[in-house]
């Protein structure tokens, strides 16, 4: 097990309102979605706890929710931690992220209205944008932004929960950003080409450029370093 990260959580927490122990929770997640700070960096319970001018006990409720939601770990006699996911669990969250995303596709395709419409040309607009100025950090969560926009017409609400809450479990790894430019490239070409039979409302041709996309996705997050810390490594024993 790699050492843990000094942490940098602390500076980025915004805390408008001390002595809120109701905003502990969404300001933890916010950091870590937004992928401001790596997996395993420290999450300091008493330090956090002084920052938001609250006791221990509603910081550890926060970190509670945030461990059933994939977000944290906890590790006896060493505190609470951004999550790390294994190779095989990342490419295990991103099978997770395509079967629920499939399942929404056709609806959405069908039942999308004009502001939909108009909502997903902005946000590729803005991917375009992110690959001509090659800012990769912009680029990871624009695409999120994108996928979010195709699937959200489908009006199936809970399906798109556990979609959300999939594809939070992969963010501190801020995959995008520790790819190739060209690779970047290649995922928005397939983002193109969804777009438009999404737009013609074409299901059969979405459905197999989305596969194609994420099987050139699976391509992608395999060549991710498993040496730098980013990725914990597997448990040999575990697969034994």
């Amino acid at each position: 097990m790699p050492p843990r990260r000094r942490s940098a959580l602390l500076a980025r927490l915004v805390v408008d309102s001390p002595g809120r122990p109701q905003i502990i929770l969404g300001e933890l997640r916010r950091v870590i979605l937004d992928g401001a700070v790596p997996p395993r960096t420290v999450i300091p319970l008493r330090e956090v706890a002084e920052l938001f001018g609250v006791s221990h006990i509603p910081v550890r409720e926060a970190l509670k929710t945030l461990i059933g939601e994939g977000l944290v770990t906890h590790e006896p006699h060493a505190g609470y931690t951004v999550a790390q996911l294994t190779a095989a669990e990342l490419r295990e969250m991103y099978i997770v992220r395509e079967t629920l995303e499939t399942a929404s596709l056709a609806a959405a395709a069908m039942n999308h209205s004009a502001a939909d419409r108009a909502e997903l040309l902005e946000v590729n607009a803005s991917l375009e944008e992110a690959i001509r100025e090659d800012d990769p950090a912009a680029y990871h969560r624009r695409s999120r932004t994108f996928h979010v926009a195709l699937t959200r017409p489908s009006r199936m609400f809970r399906l798109l929960h556990m979609l959300e809450s999939a594809w939070n479990v992969t963010e501190p790894v801020q995959s995008m950003v520790h790819i190739g430019r060209a690779d970047r490239v290649r995922l928005h070409t397939d983002h193109a080409l969804m777009l438009d039979a999404f737009l013609a409302r074409d299901v059969e041709r979405l459905l197999l450029v989305a596969e194609q996309h994420h099987r050139r996705l699976e391509s992608v997050i395999a060549t991710l370093p498993t040496d730098t810390g980013l990725l914990a490594p597997e448990d040999i024993s575990a697969a034994q």
